[in-house]
């Protein structure tokens, strides 16, 4: 039964002096989404998952020190696409598939909506991802997206959902496009199996919001419908601490 993990881990070298790579090894994971590498390829340290049978799998931003995504897998991929040869997207490294016999597996880093320019980029990558996303769907059904989406798509998703109306990750336009996403064809799993409140999977550093648990669920493990009858288990790991996010995993049947 592979598990699935999703990280935004906020520099892989910042998480590693935190013992990222022994606690990735105790979760018994068998393929691993990283976000938010912030490192080149020759400054991510391959070896120190290596030594646990991880592959690494890496797509680094243009700009040093900033975004990136990587897959590590113990299982071997048919095929491994390094970005998805849209290049507004690319440049930033913000996408990489592995391919698997029975599924197909994405780590995302969506933007984040930090300023107007930065928003107004971040609603340009959900109408490019989403055509990029269907039209995948037509050669390979069985999809496993995991990574930081960057938006909270339902008021059980956020802590205070009136006072962030107007906050990027939780406007109208984003949410409306989860939903959108969801209705052609897409489970989450997380909610699909858990629907309690004061479930999140980030954090702001101030005010002690993590003590308080005062935050966002933002990190995805989104299934094809077809995947649906496989969905065993979800959940998310807020005791980890390597980051403001923590991980989501998702298991599913072989």
């Amino acid at each position: 039964m592979p598990k699935i993990l999703t990280y935004n881990i906020n520099g892989i070298r910042a998480a590693l002096k935190k013992g990222l790579d022994k606690w990735i090894a105790s979760t018994h994971a068998d393929i691993i989404c990283l976000q938010e590498i912030k490192a080149k390829q020759d400054q991510f340290d391959e070896k120190a998952f290596n030594k646990y049978g991880y592959d690494c799998f890496i797509h680094s931003a243009l700009k040093p020190g900033y975004s990136g995504v990587a897959i590590l897998s113990r299982i071997k991929p048919k095929y491994v696409e390094i970005g998805c040869n849209i290049e507004k997207i690319d440049i930033e490294g913000r996408v990489i598939r592995a391919d698997y016999n029975q599924y197909s597996v994405l780590s995302v880093y969506f933007p984040s909506g930090s300023n107007p320019l930065r928003q107004s980029y971040k609603m340009e990558f959900l109408d490019l991802f989403f055509d990029y996303i269907i039209n995948l769907k037509k050669t390979i059904p069985n999809l496993i997206i995991s990574g930081d989406y960057n938006i909270c798509h339902q008021a059980i998703d956020i802590h205070n959902p009136v006072a962030n109306k107007n906050s990027s990750g939780f406007l109208p336009e984003e949410r409306d496009w989860i939903s959108k996403f969801i209705s052609n064809g897409f489970i989450d799993s997380f909610r699909h199996l858990n629907k309690n409140p004061h479930h999140y999977s980030w954090w702001s550093y101030r005010a002690k919001a993590r003590d308080k648990n005062l935050g966002w669920r933002i990190d995805y493990n989104m299934l094809t419908e077809s995947l649906l009858p496989k969905l065993r288990r979800s959940g998310i790991l807020s005791h980890a601490k390597h980051s403001d996010h923590c991980p989501v995993f998702v298991e599913i049947a072989d």
